[in-house]
């Protein structure tokens, strides 16, 4: 072959040269960025790698965006645990209904024999996913070993949309219980695919879930589940932070989570020690304190006592006007009185001051029983009792571990506090 035959590659002079399916190829000289209008006709144009050091700025994640995925992954993780509770309820109670009536006949295919014709496609890709799963090693537990471990929660309500008649005598009202599935079937859609989920959705889902777990028939699992409902959350991981169920960073906060309302309602006993009790004296009327200890309940309230130096060296701290926090707690007490006037039993309605430097402010409902709740503050030099952090409390055993003594929360340390510090205090007349 001559030097100049088709297809020699050319010399280092840039010259064209000719792939192995015939294109010419452009020059590569330095100076050519690969453009295709510098590119002769019939050229293929190839791109240039690109500098390794270009890409590593556009992997990087900078704090913004480590925060924006683990606010993410915190939701989706709050909405998963919510859907696995209700698809693990939803379908023990199918299994309860469903297999006496179809299992005596159909045996282990009673899944099967439920679903039906209009269930055939989705029941049938069920039992090839088990098959597979089982190949696999993916089945742990034998008692996942069964078809109906493998439907999703839209075919488990399918399954009890199809067979209502039988699921009627336990559930009150059938649209209640789809209306809950519609609201979870938008988050359902969301986490399985690692989207995103917004704060409203996952406050819906949440609501939705705990909704139709009730009407499914697994209410809260300890006595002040009516007061304080039991989280999913602190279902699956309440030990590790003592009895403590919530924390907030300021009292108004708490407020919208939890209003007065809920905290001191239906109280049967109520002890609070502080400054002024502001969260009770300014947030829980009066006529539903006398309403509430007209019906049984037992208060006791322990305020600094406006008089003493405690008081003058708060108000230090707080930059007040001398004088000013005093005359807050004295038209607390007198309110408080007030309200003990009106009782029928007076000795129900206990008022009591301390001379004590103020350490915290605490306010124990039912302490006394296993379905308590605690609302705690620390006092925090320059910042107002509205300001400082809160700590939300349950009583009694461990959620967790409902037969377990529990000797490791906080609400028997402030409990305990209260007693010492009542004891101590002296009786407002």
């Amino acid at each position: 072959m001559g030097p100049g035959a088709p297809g020699e590659l050319g010399g280092a002079e840039g010259g064209a040269r000719v792939g192995s399916g015939g294109l010419e190829l452009p020059p590569g000289g330095e100076n050519h960025q690969g453009d295709s209008a510098d590119a002769p006709p019939g050229t293929v144009s190839l791109a240039r790698p690109m500098d390794a050091g270009a890409i590593g700025p556009e992997l990087d994640w900078d704090a913004d965006a480590w925060r924006e995925v683990r606010t993410r992954a915190q939701r989706a993780g709050r909405a998963y645990i919510w859907l696995n509770l209700v698809e693990q309820r939803l379908r023990a109670v199918v299994a309860a209904v469903l297999r006496p009536v179809y299992e005596p006949v159909h045996s282990d295919d009673w899944v099967v024999a439920a679903a039906g014709p209009a269930g055939q496609e989705w029941v049938q890709r069920a039992v090839a996913v088990r098959e597979v799963s089982r190949r696999k090693g993916y089945l742990l537990d034998p008692a996942d070993d069964n078809v109906l471990s493998f439907l999703t929660l839209p075919q488990l309500r399918e399954l009890m949309v199809q067979h209502w008649p039988c699921f009627e005598p336990y559930l009150d009202d059938r649209r209640d219980v789809e209306l809950a599935l519609d609201e979870l079937e938008v988050t359902r859609n969301v986490v399985s695919r690692n989207r995103a989920l917004s704060e409203a959705v996952l406050s819906q889902a949440e609501r939705a879930s705990a909704r139709l777990l009730e009407m499914l028939g697994t209410g809260g699992d300890v006595p002040s589940a009516r007061r304080l409902p039991v989280d999913a959350v602190e279902n699956l991981v309440g030990e590790r932070y003592a009895d403590v169920v919530a924390v907030h960073s300021d009292r108004v906060r708490l407020m919208r989570q939890f209003p007065a309302e809920d905290i001191f309602g239906d109280a049967r006993r109520l002890d609070a020690v502080g400054i002024g009790l502001n969260l009770l004296v300014q947030n829980f009327s009066g006529r539903r304190l006398v309403r509430l200890a007209e019906t049984g309940c037992r208060v006791r309230l322990l305020f600094l006592n406006p008089a003493s130096s405690a008081v003058k060296r708060r108000e230090r701290e707080l930059g007040l006007k001398r004088g000013e926090l005093s005359r807050a707690v004295e038209m607390n007490i007198l309110h408080m009185r007030r309200v003990r006037s009106k009782l029928r039993d007076p000795g129900a309605f206990e008022i009591q001051v301390y001379d004590e430097t103020p350490r915290f402010t605490a306010y124990l409902v039912d302490g006394d029983g296993s379905d308590g709740i605690a609302v705690v503050q620390s006092y925090l030099r320059r910042s107002r009792g509205m300001e400082a952090p809160v700590l939300v409390l349950r009583g009694g055993s461990r959620v967790v571990k409902p037969g377990e003594a529990d000797d490791s929360g906080l609400f028997p340390t402030y409990r305990e506090e209260f007693e010492t510090a009542w004891a101590d205090s002296r009786p407002v007349s």
